[in-house]
């Protein structure tokens, strides 16, 4: 998988469980396995979660930017380990260092940046920062674990 390839949301599909209405990332762009990938997540404001948080004021809840951050990372994971990987389960270990910085809203474009800090054998950590154009809105360490179904 080449640094430039763009997989569409049928390829994540393919790589990781996820679907709808829990598939946060729309695309994933310049994947470099190994060390690091970014996802891209629209935000239509017909998402399931603004009928509740908050009507009239919709806010994408940061718990699901770092769920997104984390799908983002298992598609690197996916990618770094190879065809025998797609499907499998990635299990969130530990989320460190979480923090929420701007609200996310309907109309934006959260691009997720994730970066591989660490692996041992099933285990792998992560960077992650989802921005809104230059503007960090949030960032979190964490850690997941790859299994099979």
């Amino acid at each position: 998988m080449s640094p430039e390839t763009t997989l569409d949301q049928n390829r994540i599909m393919e790589m990781i469980p996820h679907r709808d209405p829990f598939l946060l990332i729309d695309r994933v762009e310049s994947v470099k396995p190994g060390d690091s990938a970014t996802g891209i997540k629209n935000v239509t404001g017909k998402e399931d979660f603004f009928r509740g948080h908050f009507p009239g004021h919709p806010i994408m809840p940061g718990v699901l930017q770092v769920e997104a951050m984390a799908q983002t990372a298992g598609v690197l994971v996916v990618a770094t380990l190879g065809a025998e990987a797609e499907g499998k389960l990635v299990y969130f270990m530990t989320v460190d260092s979480a923090r929420f910085r701007k609200p996310v809203t309907p109309g934006d474009v959260l691009e997720l940046h994730v970066t591989l800090k660490q692996s041992k054998r099933n285990v792998y950590k992560f960077d992650g920062k989802a921005m809104v154009g230059d503007k960090l809105v949030s960032e979190a360490t964490f850690s997941a674990m790859i299994v099979d179904r």
